[in-house]
């Protein structure tokens, strides 16, 4: 006979065990402790289960591959190297070159902290198509703001018409994408960590607010 107090101990025991989003943390952690560790390429759909103490169908469950799971990674990633961008137009006139330098400060600081990730992403951004289309849908936004607060700038007189805005600017993203991932990736040569912010926010600046020569 089940005591009123057993099956309470029951009820406390069966809600103790693993959510579905415990086990897809679970998945996104192992994950991330993993890439600390060695590549995207190296690390097996069986061994993100088994990390995690799951099975591998129950692993499918949640991810239809590794590279699922690296996505939703750096989707919170980006979305934080996204938020400098908020109201950033109507900032602009108050300090044109904190406001460019914020921008580029929190993109690199948002990558700098999960520099694995970075660097996985940079791998698997030329053989997985999903996370290419992910990662181009947000430089295409990135690159349209920054054309829109450079048209805004030359519209108030503050910066010079020069080449097309939205070519200025898709150069400067591009720009900022490969010296950022050079120097989180420790490649040779590269940007030092510690000057790529004050680096890139001089050339956008100067070629910005610069006339042409």
């Amino acid at each position: 006979m089940t005591t009123a107090g057993q099956t309470r101990a029951l009820r406390g025991r069966r809600a103790l065990r693993p959510s579905g989003d415990d086990r897809e943390q679970a998945i996104l952690a192992t994950a991330e402790r993993l890439l600390q560790e060695r590549s995207l390429a190296d690390i097996s759909v069986d061994d993100l289960a088994k990390g995690a103490g799951l099975s591998r169908p129950t692993f499918y469950f949640y991810f239809k591959s590794k590279e699922a799971v690296l996505l939703s990674l750096l989707e919170p990633v980006i979305a934080r190297a996204d938020s400098e961008f908020d109201g950033a137009i109507q900032r602009l006139p108050t300090d044109p070159r904190r406001v460019w330098r914020n921008g580029i400060k929190a993109f690199f600081t948002a990558f700098s902290t999960h520099r694995a990730l970075a660097r996985a992403a940079t791998e698997a951004l030329a053989t997985n198509a999903e996370l290419r289309t992910t990662w181009l849908g947000f430089m295409q936004k990135w690159i349209d703001q920054t054309a829109a607060m450079i048209t805004a700038e030359r519209e108030r007189g503050a910066a010079p018409h020069t080449i097309l805005a939205a070519d200025l600017a898709t150069s400067l993203n591009q720009m900022n994408e490969r010296t950022m991932m050079a120097a989180l990736s420790a490649e040779t040569p590269a940007v030092d960590q510690q000057r790529v912010v004050d680096t890139l926010t001089h050339i956008w600046v100067s070629s910005i607010y610069g006339e042409s020569g």
